[in-house]
């Protein structure tokens, strides 16, 4: 029976280009996921978009000399044609400078507003009398009060994880100018998140399926007891706030971006001409999940179930299956110091499929990770190319050449021909279990087990060498192969789906490999194959140097 999936994916701040971390983090692993269902024959709604709010935008506005949404609209130009030449399956790319998401936002709202969960309050609010103005939180930095680390923002610190308010900061000052702010009065909106307290250590408490880190990350914060926050600031960049006397304020970016998935939810709706259809991933039998990196924790497990709960009628997360961290070169990513693996400089010399390999067996489920270029050579060379593209390309040369270009008909397979047979079918279950509990990097090595498997087979049956001698002992074992690399094309689809396509052609499959149901699907004997090309490509050993300077210049 199929089940209805909705896919949530963690909006991209638009002030700079998209890299690795971006694709780590939180789009690779949504796009893997939303993928595998669609083949298991499930109804999946995968949405997310570029968050043009935020004040990073502003900031890199300010530094260009252009406005927010120039520079916002060009950065999700660039997001759009990353994802899309990396193989992201978005039902809805969208961003949060619609008229659609205003209204979704500005409902909720009032919504929460009537229902008592929205409060005004006089607070302090950092003000720069050089810049003349309100300083957002982001516009604020200082050292956590916390973890004493360095570089702390006025809405969070990297470091330890903590929500922080601005004047809570040690030695605090103004990104732009470096002078020490004031605080003045302010009059904000404040979200009731004291009210949600115990109803959310009580859903948490069920939550079993979540990732271990997600569930300390978010218990240690409700036992420690929230507070409420202010959802409303002083800038003139956002969704305008829709009550009078607040006209040159706008909402939060943090309340505003997380809303962004019920109204890309209502945007693709009304796309497909069931303006209604949103209904069906939030108000009926559906699981969500949102994947996100780790430093949104808080505000996908705390901050939006507690809006969700006062709004009412909406679906609570299923699952937040959150990665760590990805570093470079075993570096934290920097875009001001260049220390990245931007995906466009990628895209214009590599092919998409090796990048997703690397960051999925690598992914930073449970703990960070790191990216290099030698490592990225390495298993492109030793394990896409050497294993899992050598016995595809070996097994379907072999038939095309000796089988007049058809699957070979097995007669009497032997033990090891019926135990091949049996691993694929295992190894498919078992990829199946991990996949649909968000154990990615779990089933990308089993999948390559298997081809390790497949190799030694191969290598023990040599039908190269008994198809001069006994050429239905060599059909056999190219008809156990070929069922073994049926079944990895089809295991390693929602990984690497340009080269799962290009193989799903050669066995002589038509139509789109992610239109096929998630089954081994041997192709049948006697039907054409197409001549097999390599299906990756080996990398010389001269641009691991040659990538590794780009950084930090």
């Amino acid at each position: 029976m199929s089940e209805r999936i909705l896919v949530c994916v963690a909006w991209t701040y638009a002030n700079g280009l998209a890299h690795v971390g971006h694709v780590a983090g939180a789009n690779l692993p949504a796009d893997i996921f939303a993928r595998y269902h669609r083949m298991k024959g499930n109804e999946v709604l995968m949405v997310s978009g570029s968050d043009m709010h935020g004040t990073p935008v502003t900031l890199k506005a300010e530094q260009e000399g252009k406005t927010p949404a120039e520079v916002a609209m060009y950065y999700h130009t660039e997001f759009v044609d990353a994802w899309r030449r990396l193989g992201f399956t978005f039902d809805l790319y969208t961003h949060t400078e619609t008229p659609n998401h205003a209204r979704v936002t500005q409902d909720v709202f009032l919504t929460l507003l009537k229902k008592g969960y929205l409060y005004t309050n006089t607070v302090l609010q950092a003000y720069c009398p050089k810049c003349e103005r309100f300083l957002p939180d982001r516009y604020v930095e200082g050292t956590c009060p916390f973890c004493k680390g360095k570089g702390a923002r006025g809405d969070q610190c990297d470091t330890c994880g903590k929500p922080l308010n601005a004047n809570e900061l040690i030695e605090p000052h103004c990104r732009l100018c470096g002078t020490p702010p004031v605080f003045k009065d302010t009059e904000h909106f404040f979200l009731k998140l004291s009210a949600f307290n115990e109803q959310l250590l009580s859903w948490v408490k069920d939550q079993l399926h979540w990732r271990q880190n997600v569930i300390n990350f978010t218990t240690h914060y409700l036992q420690e007891g929230l507070k409420d926050r202010a959802i409303t600031r002083d800038i003139a960049w956002g969704v305008p706030i829709p009550v009078k006397g607040f006209e040159n304020k706008r909402i939060y970016v943090w309340f505003d971006a997380v809303i962004g998935y019920l109204s890309a939810s209502k945007e693709w709706a009304a796309m497909t001409g069931d303006p209604e259809k949103w209904r069906d991933f939030w108000q009926k039998d559906c699981r969500s999940y949102y994947f996100i990196g780790k430093d949104n924790i808080p505000f996908h497990t705390i901050i939006w179930p507690a809006m969700l709960m006062g709004y009412g009628g909406l679906n609570l997360p299923y699952d937040v299956p959150a990665n760590e961290f990805l570093t470079v070169e075993n570096q934290k990513g920097s875009k001001s110091h260049n220390w990245a693996v931007w995906i466009k400089d990628y895209l214009a010399s590599y092919d998409p499929d090796p990048l997703r390999y690397i960051l999925s067996i690598n992914m930073p489920e449970n703990s960070d990770t790191d990216f290099s270029w030698h490592e990225f050579v390495r298993r492109n060379n030793d394990e896409l190319v050497a294993t899992y593209g050598n016995l595809a390309h070996r097994v379907l040369t072999l038939t095309y050449r000796n089988f007049d270009g058809k699957v070979p008909t097995p007669v009497n397979p032997d033990e090891e021909d019926r135990l091949l047979a049996a691993q694929c079918a295992e190894v498919f279950e078992e990829v199946d279990d991990s996949l649909a509990r968000c154990q990615f990097k779990q089933a990308l090595n089993k999948a390559m087990a298997l081809a390790h498997e497949a190799n030694r087979y191969l290598d023990g049956k040599a039908p190269w060498k008994t198809i001069k001698t006994d050429r239905q002992a060599a059909a056999n074992s190219l008809y156990a192969a070929i069922g073994a690399i049926s079944a990895l094309k089809t295991m390693l689809s929602p990984f690497l789906p340009f080269s799962s396509q290009k193989l799903h052609e050669y066995l002589g499959f038509e139509g789109k490999i992610e239109n096929s149901k998630w089954e081994i699907c041997i192709p049948a004997p006697g039907q054409k194959l197409i001549e097999p090309k390599a299906l990756f490509i080996k990398l010389d050993d001269e641009i691991i140097e040659k990538e590794t300077q780009k950084l930090g210049h």
